[in-house]
């Protein structure tokens, strides 16, 4: 018998395990005295051989347990069991009936797992059929054919005993052609959690409950004012409404006691949907979303569902922390990243959902752990990893299930998950079957796991599904709801769970890096990836430092960075890849949104010019921090500045252009190439450089002649204007003094010696006319014949002619 290999020490007392040995031996005693008093021989051969096919004929109807009510009963209760048979053979079933078998009680998790593993029925490990009133009959059941059943069973009549798990059959007996003798053609097994009285001392049960889901936003935003966020579809809306299966999750856990573990980057998506933002369509076509009111009602449900219960953040964006341990952590600065999506995280949720959330856990996939996924996991503050019983696996013979938390090393504590409370839903649950199998198992876990010490107070993790479905969801919400109703256990929240006593003989030895399964190992993000990752944050630095509002950039390149890492990328290779590329193209856009314009060929006549280069600014918001070098391929030739070289600050408004001259120097005649380049203000090259020629065309000797000589006949004929207003002057003044003659009582003696002796020259007064027209008709000689002429008049003081150009 099955139960009878399971190893010992796991019963409740030695009392319980006494009882239920002599059980087995008594159930069993008819079966082996029918088969001692079995003639020896071929006799005895073809009653096994009877046995045999009785056992497999077992699968010509299928059972199926489509509910049982109530999950946990006590006394006084009416078990209801309601269900289907379908007929798998090519016979008709007669005189049939469906009725309920109640086993042997069960000694411990192990057996647990064996019943549920059974297919067919064992005549004195099934138990004997309730039988009576108790059935429900079936005439005929014709090939192929589908009945429904419901069995209603007060509990006293299943006669069960002390406090324990019971295996529950539910058979289908009848005849067929071939084997015209009642027999059992189909059975379905499940298990009765039996614990009418509080237990003496509760388990302390942790329940996580998820709201993680898949990246939906991208890193780009509309060009506005409101940077309208951009998705890559519109399946977060189909979640979020109802029927959704993070609508499920949150209408369904809301009632329930649970430890909520969020990703932040789930809240802030929503939150933005519950605004203005864009649906992503084929090449650049964007559509604007429409789920406004079902994002704020999903948010406005939220909020209520967490005040006054433990919310857990993980860092945003979930990153894949096996993945950072094992390809990421050798790419220089992977793991700031972690960091910043931990510290970022807290603040998200505490303005989204007004709590303020516990940020010290950190929870790896399938909670498989090594001592590099530990080492990374704590290294952005964590104190506590979420790992799980199949990874820290029990190595010391412990007959019970122990403490979830355990120290292991440097401040940190492993709190263990239940494997097998936790893998409880990880199948498919949309049947009704599936899902009641499910929530029976898991309650009855549960219990076995109260009376392996039952005296013992122990702290017990669940961890579910990172992101359950819809009917996992279900599922999951119908076993809390009983187990937090039950005798045996109490809820508690996940900071509890890591700060109770450790068990002293549990496991706190994290396994080797060569333990980690290979098939986790091959959903990892490659190197490459966190390669592409970090390349991408170059460029972002270089971009942010030049923009007069970093934040509108930075913050949305961040967590679109964050998301690059998610644990969600698992099994999704080539969408995980298209997500970076997407995020690095996007970020190259906006940085060739400022630039130099081209040039042609500039051509340079003269020794000297300025030559203007243009930056362009097509970004919202405006550009500083720049300089721009024009550096000369050819110094020799024509210089910038002073030297091979010149540079400029930029600063340019958003969708503006800004032109910079530079002052350049022609040494020589012939093409000089001229490379224009914008540099941050530390020296980091931005964008590529432009190239252009600049045509140097030097004067020549003969072109200088021609001016020279353009110049020499303007000045001939400012002198001959000159000279002439000056005869023009001399004859006026002449004619002015002869109209003007001498007083009647003024001898003209007495004038000619007063004047001779005012003067004291007695010559000079005879003289004085001669000599003034002399000189007025002399005026434009030179004083010396050996004297050259002037090469400017002297500067006249009389006011300019009319019509006449004067230079001032």
């Amino acid at each position: 018998m099955a139960e009878a290999a399971d190893f010992q020490g796991m019963s409740s007392s030695p009392a319980r395990r006494w009882l239920r040995r002599t059980g087995a031996l008594l159930a069993g005693a008819p079966l082996l005295a029918g088969l001692l008093q079995l003639p020896a021989g071929p006799a005895a051969h073809a009653a096994v051989r009877s046995a045999a096919v009785e056992a497999g004929s077992t699968r010509a109807v299928t059972v199926s347990l489509d509910s049982l009510s109530p999950s946990v009963p006590t006394d006084g209760d009416t078990l209801t069991v309601s269900g289907t048979v379908t007929n798998n053979g090519k016979q008709a079933v007669t005189d049939a009936h469906v009725g309920l078998r109640v086993g042997q009680e069960l000694s411990n998790r192990a057996s647990i797992d064996n019943v549920a593993r059974r297919t067919g029925y064992l005549p004195g490990v099934d138990g004997t059929e309730v039988g009576g009133k108790y059935v429900e009959k079936f005439a005929q059941l014709a090939p192929g054919a589908t009945q429904e059943f419901s069995i209603s069973v007060p509990v006293k009549e299943l006669d069960l005993g002390s406090d324990g798990v019971y295996p529950l059959g539910v058979s289908l007996s009848g005849r067929t052609a071939a084997q015209p003798y009642e027999q059992v053609l189909g059975i379905q097994r499940t298990f009765l959690p039996w614990q009418p009285d509080d237990a003496t001392v509760k388990t302390q049960t942790t329940f996580l409950w998820p709201l993680v889901s898949d990246v939906h936003m991208t890193a780009e935003t509309l060009p506005n004012q409101q940077q309208t966020p951009v998705f890559q579809n519109d399946d977060l809306a189909k979640e979020i409404s109802p029927g959704g299966r993070l609508s499920q999750l949150l209408s369904q856990g809301r009632n329930l006691d649970v430890t909520w573990v969020i990703d932040p980057d789930l809240l802030a998506s929503v939150d933005a949907m519950a605004g203005s933002y864009s649906i992503k369509g084929d090449g650049d076509k964007v559509t604007a979303g429409k789920s406004q009111a079902v994002a704020k009602q999903w948010l406005a449900d939220l909020q209520k569902a967490v005040q006054n219960k433990e919310v857990v953040a993980l860092p945003y964006g979930d990153p894949d922390l096996a993945s950072l341990a094992h390809n990421g952590k050798n790419v220089t600065g992977s793991l700031s990243h972690l960091k910043d999506a931990t510290d970022v995280a807290a603040s998200t949720v505490e303005t989204i959902l007004h709590v303020n959330p516990d940020t010290d856990f950190a929870w790896p996939v399938d909670g498989a752990v090594d001592p590099s996924i530990i080492k990374v996991a704590t290294s952005a503050g964590a104190d506590n990893v979420i790992a799980s019983s199949d990874s820290l696996q029990e190595s010391r013979g412990l007959s019970y299930t122990p403490t979830a938390a355990r120290p292991i090393g440097g401040g940190t504590t492993a709190v263990v998950s239940d494997d097998g409370l936790s893998s409880a839903f990880d199948g498919d649950m949309t049947s009704a079957a599936s899902s009641t199998l499910a929530v029976q198992d898991f309650l009855a876990q549960s219990l076995m796991i109260n009376l392996e010490e039952p005296d013992k107070q122990r702290s017990i993790v669940v961890a579910p599904p990172r992101m359950p479905s819809s009917s996992q969801a279900q599922s999951m919400a119908e076993a809390l709801t009983a187990l937090q109703g039950s005798h045996w256990s109490e809820s508690s929240d996940l900071s509890a769970a890591a700060k109770a006593k450790p068990d002293p003989d549990a496991t706190t030895t994290v396994p080797a890096a060569s333990r980690y399964p290979s098939s986790l190992r091959r959903q990892e993000l490659p190197q490459s990836a966190f390669a592409q990752i970090e390349n991408t944050q170059d460029k972002l630095d270089s971009f942010k430092v030049i923009l007069t509002d970093p934040a509108r950039v930075v913050t949305p390149f961040g967590r679109a960075i964050d998301r690059a890492m998610s644990t969600s990328w698992r099994g999704q290779a080539s969408d995980a890849s298209a997500f970076r590329q997407g995020v690095e193209s996007y970020l190259d856009g906006l940085t060739d949104q400022v630039r130099l314009i081209e040039k042609s060929e500039t051509k340079l006549s003269g020794r000297s010019a300025t030559i203007p280069v243009t930056v362009q600014n097509n970004l919202m918001q405006g550009v500083d921090h720049l300089v721009l070098r024009l550096t000369s391929q050819q110094p020799t030739r024509l210089k910038i500045g002073n030297g091979p070289y010149s540079e400029q600050p930029i600063s340019v408004s958003g969708g503006h252009s800004q032109s910079v001259k530079f002052t350049t120097t022609a040494n020589a005649n012939g093409r000089a190439a001229v490379v224009a380049q914008l540099f941050t203000e530390d020296g980091q090259a931005y964008g590529p450089p432009i190239t252009f020629d600049v045509n140097v065309t030097e004067i020549t000797p003969t072109v200088m002649l021609v001016i020279a000589g353009g110049v020499l006949l303007l000045v001939l004929a400012g002198f001959r204007m000159y000279t002439q207003r000056k005869r023009l002057a001399a004859r006026q003044a002449e004619e002015e003094r002869q109209d003007d003659p001498p007083h009647a009582d003024d001898g003209g003696l007495n004038k000619a010696a007063d004047a001779a002796v005012d003067t004291g020259d007695t010559a000079g007064s005879a003289a004085a006319p001669a000599q003034e027209s002399d000189a007025e008709s002399g005026a434009d000689d030179p004083e010396h014949p050996s004297d050259p002429g002037p090469d400017t008049a002297p500067e006249s003081t009389d006011p300019s002619g009319t019509g006449e150009r004067v230079d001032r």
